[in-house]
């Protein structure tokens, strides 16, 4: 009987091992988007695009940026492993600046925070 119960709990403990190798991996094609040099009232809608080279889902759970003139917006579901994603970056270019901001994500992969970058200048329109 204790070797029945011994027996057991070592499979309990493996199989709970087992569940715990799979994890989720966030890979961005790129980590910075240069918007470059844009005019005061352009589009300044841009994406990341990203995989989940993991193999468990990836779940997004929160995405923020450095200030209220740069709105990112993640993915509502996981993305299962092998899928790709997209997180949009829209940029207020009603400002004239150099654009700098950074953007975190915090997700449930190996590396739960990425920062991404945006950058670029916007000018006075030529119009």
């Amino acid at each position: 009987m204790k070797h029945l119960i011994t027996i057991l709990f070592i499979g309990l403990i493996s199989l709970s091992v087992n569940a715990q190798d799979k994890v989720a991996k966030i890979e961005f094609k790129s980590d910075t988007i240069d918007y470059g040099t844009i005019e005061k009232g352009a589009d300044g809608l841009r994406v990341f695009e990203f995989t989940n080279t993991g193999d468990a889902p990836l779940i997004i759970s929160r995405v923020s940026s450095t200030c209220g003139c740069t709105i990112p917006e993640k993915p509502e579901g996981p993305i299962m492993p092998g899928e790709t994603g997209k997180i949009s970056v829209k940029y207020d270019t009603n400002r004239v600046m150099p654009i700098r901001k950074t953007i975190t994500v915090i997700s449930n992969a190996e590396t739960p925070t990425v920062a991404l970058k945006i950058r670029g200048l916007v000018v006075e329109s030529k119009k």
